[in-house]
């Protein structure tokens, strides 16, 4: 096989075997291919993945840095090599992995981005007017808003959902996350309510998408983000304001209330525990910031 027929089973690999995210298997593929394309020119001719070591692995993240690559994209690239490496050790066609002792480039831990429940208010209350005032569009956004709100869900899992995703009987929604993974989540009376009132605007249409454009086909995530960010427009942080604030707002404010921290990991499709603590670091930031505007002596 060609370096390039490794590359393309590893991609196969990835898709068909670890069920991972078509995001997921275009960004390792292209990060694969760059380091193939840096190795052709690192050795500077003939050469094998057999061959490679560590110090090309470190030589090619020396090269990610001076072209300018964020570090979370270089870590990410390390991930890639690590995980192709992983798959040449199963298939026989490598016998060490030189990516696994690289050092990963150290990212600056941010806090996420998250509306304020007065802010949230003032969303519903713009988007509801917008509702009753408009037509099946407007509908259409605050069934979004209120879903993604009520849910927690990425903006791939909500672009995704079909009619048959929602029972609003049971009051529940399945979403397909990282990894193709299937969970069932909650949804709250006034996204229920939401939802029903667009779907009689909406009408059938024959299509299986719940959210549509126009021409009645599948909503795509970037209209998704553009129908969002209308309403985002109203707020005086909208310029701020992405989608994905209203999942960290979703956890900030279960956190808020008293949530378990467990129960919102399930409820957000966390695989580990330590990516849903993000949040409880910003409910004490958010305190700390109390603590300082409210405490004479702080």
């Amino acid at each position: 096989m060609t370096q390039q027929d490794v590359i393309a089973a590893f991609v196969l690999h990835l898709s068909k075997e670890r069920n991972d995210s078509p995001h997921t298997v275009k960004a390792y593929e292209r990060d694969v291919r760059a380091f193939a394309d840096f190795c052709a020119q690192h050795f500077g001719g003939r050469w094998t993945w057999q061959g490679v070591d560590r110090g090309a692995v470190r030589a090619f993240l020396g090269s990610l840095e001076r072209r300018g690559l964020a570090r979370r994209s270089a870590a990410r690239a390390l991930s890639a090599v690590r995980t192709f490496y992983r798959f040449l050790n199963r298939t026989g066609q490598a016998d060490v992995n030189p990516a696994r002792a690289a050092r990963s480039p150290k990212l600056a831990r941010t806090l996420p981005v998250y509306l304020e429940r007065r802010e949230m208010d003032e969303l519903f209350t713009e988007a509801q007017a917008r509702a009753q005032a408009g037509g099946e569009r407007e509908a259409r956004d605050l069934a979004m808003l209120e879903l993604f709100y009520s849910t927690g869900m990425r903006l791939s899992e909500l672009a995704g959902l079909t009619d048959q995703d929602v029972d609003l009987v049971s009051d529940q929604v399945k979403v397909r996350g990282k990894g193709r993974k299937e969970r069932i989540i909650p949804v709250g009376r006034p996204a229920v309510r939401a939802l029903r009132a667009y779907l009689r605007r909406r009408g059938d249409g024959g299509r299986l998408a719940l959210f549509r454009n126009a021409r009645g086909d599948a909503l795509s995530p970037r209209g998704v983000q553009l129908a969002l960010k209308r309403l985002f427009r109203t707020l005086a942080r909208g310029d701020l304001m992405h989608v994905h604030a209203l999942r960290h707002s979703f956890a900030t404010h279960l956190l808020d209330a008293g949530a378990d921290l467990r129960a919102v990991q399930e409820l957000l499709g966390h695989a580990s525990l330590s990516t849903t603590q993000v949040y409880t670091h910003t409910s004490v930031e958010r305190l700390k910031n109390v603590y300082k505007k409210a405490h004479p002596r702080a």
